[in-house]
């Protein structure tokens, strides 16, 4: 028993050293050679400054200084690009008309999966990505990895209130570097996490499928839990987006607005074949004409 017990312990240290090195391992193969911003990247920059302590951040502000001109945010997941030219994925994207760039953070504890660490939002800052970089942690415990995200150049952190001992504490300390942060809420798990927390979150994110692989169904039962997160948002006063992500496309972004979304994850449905700049943007463009035609309450 107790060595099993030994061995579960290794598997899962080794398990979170892993996503916290191997970003910084594996950075330089996703980082292209040229680093020089683009200068529609940079139309596309929150505005940064840096701590003391030499790291980028963002500077607390209103979401008004995020938005795109429909008020709608845009924010492709990485976790479906081609890893072997993230950088040029990235800087396509962002070109096409996408607003924030989001990353899946797996360690194959939380979630049965194992995705990227710190050292990937780096390489792409170093590249020259300055558009917001929006970290959604599936890693338990959370707070050991929040400062290294951080100090990587993140924007926005959110994290799942179950893989946190203190939600209260890990919000403040993703505010406390600069960065907005926010819950998640896996299609089973209650809004009632937020309900005495709402002045410290700036995202709440709904999952739209199980937390784990890309390209999956919608869950149509979200579409209920957004309504109900769009009357907590409204009723409390807070300044807070309200995100969803998998299986969101053309099909359904239309009704997923209309139920009180303002922030859509989109992968699969985005960075998909012919990988080019122009197939990017027409899909980026089909989407937005979508979000047009929703019936919003006001």
């Amino acid at each position: 028993r107790q060595c099993r017990g030994r061995a579960l312990c290794s598997r899962t240290m080794f398990t979170r050293r892993f996503l916290l090195l191997a970003g910084l391992g594996v950075a330089s193969a996703f980082a292209p050679a040229n680093l020089g911003a683009s200068p529609k990247l940079a139309l596309r920059s929150s505005s940064r400054a840096v701590s003391r302590q030499g790291r980028a951040v963002v500077p607390s502000m209103k979401w008004g200084d995020d938005l795109s001109e429909d008020g709608y945010l845009i924010a492709p997941s990485i976790l479906s690009a081609d890893f072997a030219k993230l950088g040029e994925e990235v800087d396509n994207m962002l070109a096409a008309g996408a607003d924030v760039v989001h990353f899946d953070v797996m360690d194959n504890h939380y979630v049965p999966n194992l995705t990227i660490g710190p050292g990937v939002c780096k390489a792409l800052r170093d590249h020259g990505v300055t558009a917001p970089i929006d970290v959604h942690l599936m890693v338990d415990p959370v707070d050991r990895i929040i400062g290294d995200f951080i100090d990587a150049g993140a924007s926005y952190i959110t994290f799942h209130p179950e893989a946190s001992n203190h939600i209260d504490r890990s919000l403040q300390l993703i505010r406390d570097g600069g960065c907005k942060s926010g819950l998640v809420f896996t299609p089973a798990t209650s809004l009632d996490y937020a309900k005495y927390v709402l002045d410290k979150v700036d995202i709440i994110l709904l999952m739209s499928v199980n937390p784990g692989f890309g390209g999956q169904k919608f869950i149509e039962g979200t579409l209920d839990k957004a309504r109900e997160a769009r009357k907590m948002i409204d009723e409390s006063g807070y300044d807070i987006r309200l995100e969803i992500d998998g299986g969101v496309g053309e099909a359904n972004i239309k009704k997923v607005a209309e139920a009180g979304v303002d922030m859509f994850v989109a992968g699969s449905a985005i960075l998909k074949a012919p990988r080019t700049q122009d197939a990017y943007a027409k899909t980026i463009k089909t989407l937005r004409g979508e979000l047009a035609k929703a019936e919003v309450k006001k």
